[in-house]
C-alpha cells in the first residue's frame, strides 16, 4: 500500500468529483477504502477508528451524513450538534482521511455504488457476515462491493466513548 499526505484543500469534493477521482488512483493501482456515519462531536472512538481504517488501503474515502440524514436517522432531535459543512471539515483534517463526501441519504448505499470501494469498513457494531437487510448490524453496501471483488471489514470500538455518551455527560 502506499498511503500519501493529501493536501487540507484537496479533502472536501463531490460526489461527481470524487467518482473521477476513484477511478483514476483504482486506474493507477491505487486500493480504495470506504468508511462512513454522522461524525458529530470527533472522540478518541473516531480518531481511533479512522487510523485503523486508514491502514485497510491506500486512500480512505470518508462519507458523512447530511444535516437532513442525520436528522432522518432519528438519533435525538438536537442532532446534529454540528453542520455538515464543519463535519466535513473537521474530518478532512485528519492525516488518516484522504477524501471526505457529504452524502444526503439516508443510507451511503447509492455512494458506494457510485465508488465501488476494495474496502468496505464499518464499527465493531456492525456485522460483515449479516444479509438481513433490516438486521441493525447489517452493513449497507456489502452485496455490491463483494459482488465486484472488494471485501467488508469492521474495526472494533473504544469502549466508552460515544457522540451519545458525551451529550448526556453535558446534560448531566
Amino acid at each position: 500500500m502506499t498511503r500519501a499526505k493529501t493536501p487540507l484543500k484537496e479533502k472536501n469534493i463531490d460526489q461527481d468529483q470524487l467518482e473521477l477521482q476513484v477511478s483514476l488512483w483504482k486506474s493507477n493501482g491505487l486500493s480504495i477504502c470506504f468508511t462512513n456515519g454522522c461524525f458529530d462531536l470527533i472522540h478518541l472512538g473516531h480518531i481511533t477508528y479512522l487510523d485503523e481504517a486508514a491502514k485497510h488501503a491506500d486512500i480512505l474515502v470518508v462519507g458523512v451524513n447530511s444535516d437532513r440524514s442525520v436528522k432522518a436517522l432519528s438519533k435525538s432531535p438536537e442532532r446534529p450538534i454540528n453542520g455538515e459543512r464543519s463535519r466535513a471539515k473537521v474530518l478532512a483534517a485528519l492525516e488518516s482521511v484522504d477524501r471526505v463526501v457529504i452524502f444526503d441519504e439516508e443510507t451511503p448505499k447509492e455512494l458506494i455504488e457510485k465508488l465501488t470501494p476494495n474496502v468496505l469498513l464499518k464499527g465493531g457494531d456492525y456485522d460483515p457476515k449479516e444479509t438481513n437487510h433490516e438486521h441493525p448490524k447489517y452493513i449497507v453496501g456489502r452485496e455490491h462491493v463483494i459482488k465486484n471483488g472488494g471485501v467488508v471489514k469492521t474495526i472494533g470500538l473504544v469502549e466508552g466513548f460515544s457522540t451519545t455518551n458525551i451529550i448526556h455527560k453535558l446534560k448531566s
